[in-house]
Parts: structure tokens; sequence; C-alpha cells
């Protein structure tokens, strides 16, 4: 790190501390690279020339649901939800080999326009995203399929029916 970036570093971390935003105790559990690449690209995961490392995705909240059934699936457990720093999802994901939602810090949100207030980002291991792929179509399509079961579901409870499993997915049939 050079001399500029290390005095920026503890300038920032003395204004999180005196905000109370970030803790001496905070600083150990924010992930960072194991160690350090030789080069960084970011880019389109379609235009980037190499296998990546880790991928970024922009989700909305419901879009999560399914990842988040994947990574259970994929990676036998649910992966951490983090707030603060966003930028630490990268050597979360990367450290770990496993999957992470970032709800996006509020400097992200500064700097990212398409980090909106109804955004998160996502982070895949490339490793696994030919896996993560295959999950989330699958998920996808039975989320969908689900999604109009239960709708339909709902609508009958509510006119006061009280509908079998098995009629619901005859309703859903001729629906």
């Amino acid at each position: 790190m050079s001399e500029a970036s290390s005095t920026d570093l503890k300038d920032a971390l003395k204004v999180f501390a005196d905000l109370s935003y970030v803790r001496d105790e905070d600083l150990q559990m924010i992930p960072v690279l194991a160690s350090k690449p030789k080069y960084v690209v970011y880019g389109p995961l379609a235009e980037i020339p190499l296998d990546p490392d880790v991928v970024l995705l922009f989700v909305r909240a419901d879009q999560t649901l399914v990842l988040s059934e994947a990574s259970q699936q994929l990676e036998n457990g649910l992966p951490p939800a983090m707030g603060r720093p966003a930028c630490a999802i990268v050597p979360q994901a990367r450290n770990t080999g496993r999957s992470a939602l970032s709800l996006g810090c509020c400097g992200a949100r500064a700097y990212l326009d398409v980090l909106s207030d109804d955004v998160a980002l996502y982070a895949i291991p490339g490793a696994t995203l030919a896996a993560f792929a295959d999950r989330i179509a699958a998920l996808a399509k039975a989320n969908g399929i689900l999604r109009k079961f239960h709708q339909i579901r709902r609508r009958d409870v509510e006119s006061g029916l009280n509908p079998s499993i098995q009629e619901s997915l005859v309703a859903m049939q001729s629906a």
C-alpha cells in the first residue's frame, strides 16, 4: 500500500470511529484479499478475457431468493449477508470460495448509480459460476410455477375456500 493510500485509510478509519460507524473490534471482521493479485480486471462477464475469480451481480431483493436457494443447495449453507463495506464482498467470495450477499454500504451507493435503494450485490466465486447458472435456471423456473400456485391458492382462501394441495394444483392447471 502506498504512503498516500495508507494515510487515506487511517484518516477514513478515524472518521468512521469518530462516528461510531466502525469500531476497532469491527476491523478484524472486514474481509480483505488473502493475497495481493498481480492484476485486477473489471468488466461485463461476456467481455472478460479470462476466467473470473469472482462474479458480481447487481440484483433486486426478489432475485436474492433464487440466489440464496442456489447457495444453500450448492454450498450447504446460506451466504453471509454483509453490510459495510460493500467492496468486501469480493474478498469474502474469493477467500472462502462461497457466495456472498452485500446490502451495499452508503459509500458504494453514493458512487454507483446502479446500486439504487432496491438493489444489492451478490458475489459468486468464478469457479462455481456454471453450477450456479444451472441451479439458478432450475430454481427460477420452479419459483415461477410456485408463485402462480400460491397466487391461485391465496385467491381461493381469501374467497372462503379451503382447497387441498391437489385441488390447488388442478386449479393451477386450468388457469
